[in-house]
Formats: structure tokens, C-alpha cells, sequence
């Protein structure tokens, strides 16, 4: 374990941990565990669903890690790793960490003990970094989504939650079942 503060070519000169991963915040690592069976499976629904709406030219990528450039390169990085990224299609190609600005939406599954991490710090973290939606879905009976998107200098505006199916225009027309997440 690092006895400094990291900055974001350090903590990707760091590699993989197994198991679970890490995300960076200010510098110091965050240990998260493996994600449950569940959690994952909620995760691919939802990739599945957005891929066949998805515009020409978007991908939706599962656990990629992403530069939030909330810190000059010599200083402290931010690093996190949502559990679905919308991006677009050229960003894939690159062997580098996604950016922030290549960031279309970042989708968090909420978990037992993630839930003040993803409603409260990622959500003021990628809204920050300047990330134009922000997507919480939360497993719990029943299940809901909670849009967010950036609305200037106040962060993001949280629409409610919503459960059943959730329906969008922004930032592209898309339908997801929420339940079927869960089935």
C-alpha cells in the first residue's frame, strides 16, 4: 500500500487488485469489494437494454476507470470507476483511462455500503468533473433510478426517483425496464 498521497499516473502505474478494486479520491485509495452476483447482473441488464438504444456512435462500457481531472497532474488524483459509463465510441479505442469529458453518463448500482459514497460524494464528484448525467440506481424493493444531470454552477439537478420503467429524452431517447434488472 502507497504511503503518499497518489497522483493519477501513479495510481494507474499501480495495475489491478484482486480481489475487488480501487478507486482513487484525493489521493488515497479506496478499497471496494467484489461486486455481488446481483449487483453485476443488474449492471448487464442495464448495458443490455441501453445498447440497443443507444445513437450511432455511443457505447455503454461496464467498470472502466475514469480521470475525473479534478487535480492538476502533478497533484492528488480522483479516480473512480462507475459501474456503467455512456461514452462515446472513439473513447474505447484508447488503451488510456477514460476522461471525465469523454463521459456521456455514469451509472452507479447503489450497494449495502455504498449508498452515502454514490447519493452524496460521486454524485458532487462527477458532477464536478463535469460529467453531464449521472444515473443512480438503487436494487432495493422496489427498484429506482434517480437521474441527475448538470444544471451550470449548482452541480446536478436530481429528478425523482422513479420505478418501473424509466423513460428519457436526455441526453438520447431510451426506456428501461427497472424490474427486469432484478428478475
Amino acid at each position: 500500500m502507497p504511503l503518499r498521497l497518489l497522483t493519477i499516473e501513479a495510481y494507474l502505474a499501480l495495475g489491478e487488485t484482486e480481489p475487488g478494486y480501487t478507486e482513487l479520491s484525493e489521493g488515497r485509495l479506496v478499497l471496494s469489494p467484489t461486486p455481488s452476483i446481483r449487483h453485476n447482473r443488474a449492471v448487464y441488464q442495464l448495458a443490455t437494454q441501453l445498447m440497443e438504444q443507444l445513437p450511432h456512435g455511443l457505447e455503454a462500457v461496464p467498470g472502466v476507470d475514469v480521470d475525473l481531472r479534478l487535480a492538476l497532474p502533478d497533484e492528488p488524483g480522483f479516480s473512480r470507476r462507475p459501474d456503467l459509463v455512456v461514452i462515446d465510441s472513439a473513447a474505447v479505442s484508447s488503451d488510456e483511462v477514460i476522461r471525465a469529458s469523454e463521459v456521456l453518463i455514469a451509472v452507479e448500482i447503489v450497494s449495502p455500503g455504498s449508498k452515502r459514497t454514490d447519493y452524496v460524494t460521486k454524485h458532487d464528484e462527477y458532477a464536478d468533473a463535469g460529467i453531464p448525467f449521472y444515473w443512480i440506481v438503487d436494487l432495493s424493493d422496489p427498484v429506482s433510478l434517480v437521474a441527475c444531470h448538470q444544471a451550470g454552477e449548482l452541480g446536478y439537478q436530481d429528478a425523482p426517483a422513479v420505478t418501473g420503467v424509466f423513460t428519457t429524452t436526455q441526453p438520447f431517447a431510451a426506456k428501461v425496464d427497472l424490474t427486469a434488472l432484478t428478475a
